[in-house]
């Protein structure tokens, strides 16, 4: 188990700075992963990339971030740990680890603990966390070790990264919906898509990803 800790005090961010620092903290919640610097320069009506990452480089610089070379979405946050604590009262939600084949995510043998993290803290609200394992999410900023919170729910939209089960394995992938077919895509070139055919495979939507809690840094 990864240690989540606090990160330390930080100077105070610009008031554009602020901007940029929030719509990282909306994008985690709204789609699971940080935006990339040409999605930040799209938001923000930046001319170049170069100025996207400049504003970057001086949140990391100011202990707010921390910038992840060699992928597009290497954006992590800092202080997003310290927060979410502070936000959860007496709620919390289930951290689930290996899940046990064929049996459903949040069975008793599958929750290795309650993280105090507040459900309400992601939009739409998380009902669990699962514990990542390996790196085949990489480059949508999901990493081994990392807590995934994720929204339970039997259907999702193209585009959005699900867990899916298929069969007795339970995956993390970003979902692509072709007629009769889906495609589980890894965010990460060393992984190959599954494909699924709707028809004849066993195959199932747990859920929505949420948010991403950081092992600490």
């Amino acid at each position: 188990m990864h240690k989540r800790s606090a990160s330390p005090m930080a100077s105070d961010p610009t008031p554009r700075q602020s901007e940029i620092l929030d719509f990282i903290r909306q994008t985690l919640t709204e789609s699971g992963a940080p935006p990339t610097r040409d999605e930040i320069a799209q938001a923000f009506g930046f001319r170049s990339l170069n100025a996207a990452e400049q504003h970057l480089q001086a949140l990391q610089k100011k202990g707010l971030i921390k910038l992840v070379s060699g992928t597009s979405r290497g954006i992590q946050l800092r202080d997003s740990v310290r927060e979410l604590m502070l936000a959860a009262q007496d709620s919390g939600l289930p951290l689930i680890g290996k899940v046990a084949a064929g049996s459903p995510i949040l069975a008793q043998e599958n929750v290795m603990t309650t993280a105090a993290v507040d459900p309400a803290t992601f939009k739409p609200f998380a009902d669990y966390l699962l514990e990542v394992r390996g790196m085949s999410m990489r480059d949508a900023g999901i990493l081994d070790g990392d807590w995934l919170a994720v929204h339970q729910q039997p259907q999702a939209r193209s585009g959005q990264v699900v867990v899916a089960r298929l069969g007795d394995d339970v995956t993390v992938k970003r979902l692509k919906l072709r007629g009769s077919k889906a495609e589980l895509i890894a965010e990460n070139p060393d992984y190959p898509p599954i494909i699924v055919d709707l028809k004849r495979e066993a195959f199932a939507i747990e859920g929505i990803a949420v948010g991403v809690i950081r092992a600490s840094i």
